[in-house]
């Protein structure tokens, strides 16, 4: 189809509006309120065109293109119109571009200069409603605002927050929070995507006033060092200090962020950063130089290893650290030896990894997150996504207003449940029995994919012999499901052309999490819903590398790429490549480094197990009782504090590299700013440290770690800087040419045939009972990460949550006489700790939920050490505590 825009023939696809058919055609038309992706409402007029033939001018951004129309986007009549329109707006608040901090990056500002229109044509309008500023992030100035409505679409229409609309009429008009409340007082999560949105200074940063504007700054383009999502964003900098931060609109994160990816990054800057090598004399840390630390380190690990043997050394690796960074750290324990290397992913998804080979042969998620738009159905089961996946949670918030149906299964009120079309709401630890009650349902009913089974699995008359016990009935009166919603979610999932899972630790963190996987991947497999668009199982990874660190062999039984330490093949590959003979013995995982006296020394980079593992107590005393432990991180940490050696790492807003995201997607870090004092990149001070423990490194940047990674890890083969420089790659890629692998399984899976594995229904290693009658479960809260090391560095977010707040069911409050705010003893039978308590229905009678930032109430000074006897997973979702007034 064409049209004519300017005397210029433009072609273009049915439905798409004038506005976009003159963008796709390089053909300006400014605009104020049109906010790409969301519903056109022609607001502002600022986009009028002259259409031959129509009486009055057409807003663009809502008109549709049509066959043989002939546009003018800039006749005399849309000039004098745009003019007006802008006299208008100027004269109707407050707009001093002087004193404004959004002067040099206001899109109405910039339409004044570009038509040549100043103030002063009509009388000022006097501002009607005083500026708010009672929350940590956003200054809301009501005199600049034009009521173009971006920010509101922002929020509904693509975070899906639902915080603010306009309210009121006619002069009166503002945009309300709530029932026109603050944004601290409503449901506002303060994810900035209105303030990036914004055309004029209505919306700024609370200490803008205290930073050079946009203009006057340098953007650096990085990805998030947050959660697994991996958003890509443009950090701001001027004088070595992080100013400002935007998603990058162009990146797959299309521009969003969330609150600690836009307000959290000054962790960089903070007072307590480690600058300077410490090591332990007369029993404190006191500042050395790094030649005297490197020494030490090495001569102590050397010590060890020669008393002890090598399988006496341990190494925990970090999610937090590049691709590069972990892969030097792996290779660095392996060439002194021994596989005892793990990092958190052992603490996250280590199940996720042990299931998915034996059903799939590969680990990882199948499809990427945008391919979530093809799927008919979504079934998200034990994960938080608003909280601890925010931006593609609101993916997944737009699809289920839009074109998908919703399926939620999880013991708590998490907030996609408030967008589902359905909540199944389990007991916690009865995760197999709903599963496999789904996949009798289905079977039952003959929606099984029988095409798929006979073509691509194995094993299925076993599962089918399994899954006769799991009746609705039975798994109504075990889970507390009924029977009837079970049914409904069967035939949802069995009869959508495309449904995908996505699934996190509610899922993993279980001694059953390997098998509970594995039922996960039987109703994928039965189904066939595996290796098409929109159809897949998606482990969603915490945080910003964990699939990166597994990837580079951050783990004790697999090398870089995920050939096992025990196959010659891939053993030899190495060898060959590091030039020294490697242990083919699959080495400890993090929890039996801590359960056994056999490791006498340990290495730890960027992780602080003294907070994140469970039974911290227990966790903290084989730190303090190790024969030497060196500590890198950025900050002294819990677990630096036990250290004898703790050396100051770089952040990743200071250093060069790649994450991988969940979706297996390699993307740059860049440095922005300065390593504070005497701080180094991780991969540095390994390059410092490998030679003197004979380990050959050398290497002069993070480039020429990458090139090696493509040589050891075939998945990697093909991923170099130049070819992600502005966007990633997803492996597998195993050469230059290839262009990724977004979707896996399509034809056939890594191990030939999926296989089903049939798994049954079991109880937690520790349930409630008279002396400990409480269900607890941990987890993240939005404002906070992990163990709280950088969020907790953050003032905006301390105000929002300043400390660890136990959720407990107002019915259990009132028995027990605890009202919203106090202070409450929590204990189990590992120790005890005190929160205040927060009476919600998000939680169910009988349960508690506490997060685990917080080192001062540490939930994992309650949480039990038992564990998944494949993946050695400690079960942090199912314990007995108890709970009493202070």
């Amino acid at each position: 189809m064409e049209l004519t825009i300017n005397d210029t023939p433009c072609v273009f696809s049915p439905g798409q509006t004038i506005l976009e058919v003159a963008t796709d055609h390089g053909i300006f038309i400014p605009t104020l309120c049109h906010l790409p992706g969301c519903t056109p409402t022609g607001a502002c007029r600022i986009c009028v065109v002259e259409v031959w033939g129509a009486r009055t001018l057409v807003a663009s951004c809502a008109a549709p293109a049509s066959e043989g129309m002939i546009v003018h986007t800039d006749s005399e009549r849309v000039i004098r119109a745009r003019k007006t329109v802008l006299r208008l707006m100027l004269d109707s608040g407050n707009h001093d571009c002087l004193l404004c901090p959004a002067a040099g990056d206001c899109t109405l500002q910039s339409l004044a200069y570009r038509y040549g229109v100043g103030t002063g044509t009509f009388e000022r309008t006097k501002p009607r409603y005083r500026p708010e500023t009672g929350n940590p992030f956003i200054v809301r100035d009501f005199s600049k605002c034009i009521l173009c409505g971006r920010c509101v679409q922002a929020c509904n229409e693509v975070q899906v927050n639902e915080a603010i609309d306009f309210g009121y009429r006619g002069a009166a008009t503002k945009i309300v929070a709530g029932c026109d409340t603050t944004l601290a007082e409503s449901d506002c999560v303060f994810c900035g995507e209105c303030l990036q949105v914004c055309p004029t200074g209505a919306l700024s940063m609370t200490d803008a006033r205290r930073k050079p504007r946009l203009c006057e700054t340098r953007p650096v383009r990085t990805t998030c060092p947050y959660c697994g999502v991996g958003c890509q964003m443009d950090v701001y900098v001027q004088g070595g200090r992080i100013r400002h931060v935007r998603g990058a609109e162009d990146g797959h994160n299309e521009g969003s962020l969330c609150v600690k990816g836009r307000f959290a990054l000054d962790f960089t800057a903070h007072p307590d950063r480690l600058t300077t090598p410490l090591i332990r004399r007369d029993g404190e840390l006191v500042p050395a130089g790094w030649d005297e630390a490197l020494d030490l380190v090495a001569s102590r690990l050397l010590a060890v290893r020669e008393e002890h043997g090598p399988q006496a050394l341990g190494f925990l690796a970090s999610a937090r650290c590049t691709n590069e960074e972990n892969y030097l750290f792996q290779k660095l324990a392996r060439c002194l030896g021994t596989n005892n290397v793990d990092h958190c992913a052992r603490l996250c998804h280590a199940s996720s990894l042990v299931a998915l080979v034996r059903a799939f042969g590969s680990a990882s998620a199948t499809n990427p997150m945008a391919d979530l738009d093809n799927a008919e159905v979504i079934l998200v089961t034990g994960s938080n996504t608003t909280e601890t996946h925010p931006v593609f949670s609101s993916r997944i918030k737009r699809l289920a207003r839009t074109k998908a149906t919703l399926v939620v299964v999880d013991p708590r009120a998490v907030g996609l449940t408030r967008h589902a079309s359905l909540w199944l709401r389990p007991r916690p630890g009865t995760d197999i029995a709903w599963i496999n009650g789904l996949m009798h349902v289905i079977l039952r009913e003959g929606l099984e994919n029988r095409a798929f089974i006979g073509s691509r699995t194995e094993g299925f008359e076993e599962l089918r012999a399994a899954l006769g016990p799991y009746t609705p009935e039975y798994v109504q009166s075990a889970t507390g499901i009924p029977a009837v919603d079970l049914e409904r979610a069967a035939r949802l999932y069995a009869r959508a052309g495309a449904a995908t899972i996505l699934y996190c630790m509610g899922i993993t963190q279980h001694t059953c999490g390997t098998d509970t996987v594995l039922a996960l991947a039987n109703l994928a497999l039965l189904c066939g819903q595996v290796g098409r668009p929109g159809a897949g199982i998606n482990p969603l990874r915490g945080q910003n590398n964990v699939q990166g660190s597994c990837d580079m062999g951050g783990l004790p039984g697999v090398l870089p790429g995920y050939g096992r330490v025990d196959d010659d093949a891939a053993l030899g590959r190495m060898e060959s490549l590091w030039k020294t003979s490697l242990s083919k013995n699959p080495g400890l995982t993090a929890t039996e480094m801590f359960a056994t006296p056999q490791v006498r020394a340990m290495y730890v980079m960027g992780e602080n197990p003294a907070v994140s593992d469970a039974d911290v107590s227990h966790v903290q005393a084989r730190l303090a009782g190790l024969d030497f432990l060196v500590v890198q991180d950025i900050f002294l940490t819990e677990t630096a504090r036990l250290a004898d050696v703790v050396l100051p790492a770089a952040s990743a807003l200071e250093k060069d590299g790649t994450f991988t995201n969940t979706d297996r997607r390699v993307q740059r870090v860049r440095a922005a700013v300065p390593c504070p004092g005497q701080a180094l990149p991780d991969w540095r001070i390994l390059n410092l440290l490998g030679p003197r423990l004979g380990v050959s490194m050398g290497y002069d940047h993070p480039g020429e770690i990458m090139r090696e990674i493509a040589l050891a890890a075939p998945i990697y083969g093909g991923i170099d800087y130049r070819r992600i420089k502005r966007e990633g790659l997803v492996w597998p890629c195993p050469d230059a040419a290839h262009p990724g692998t977004p979707l896996l399984h399509r034809e056939t899976f890594p191990r030939g045939r999926g296989r089903f594995v049939p798994t049954h229904a079991q109880v937690p290693a520790e349930m409630p009972d008279a002396d400990y009658p409480f269900l607890l479960s941990t987890g993240r809260v939005l404002e906070h990460y992990h163990t709280g090391t950088m969020t907790r560095k953050n003032e905006g977010l301390n105000r929002l949550v300043p400390a660890c707040q136990a959720e407990i069911h107002p019915e259990d409050a009132k028995r027990l006489q605890i009202v919203s705010g106090q202070q409450v003893r929590v204990a189990s039978r590992r120790g005890e700790i005190t929160v205040t308590a927060l009476l919600t229905d998000r939680v169910a009678p009988g349960m508690v939920f506490i997060p685990f930032h917080f080192a001062e109430a540490a939930a994992n000074v309650l949480t039990n050490s038992a564990h998944d006897a494949a993946a050695r997973i400690p079960e942090f979702k199912v314990c007995a505590v108890r709970i009493e007034p202070e």
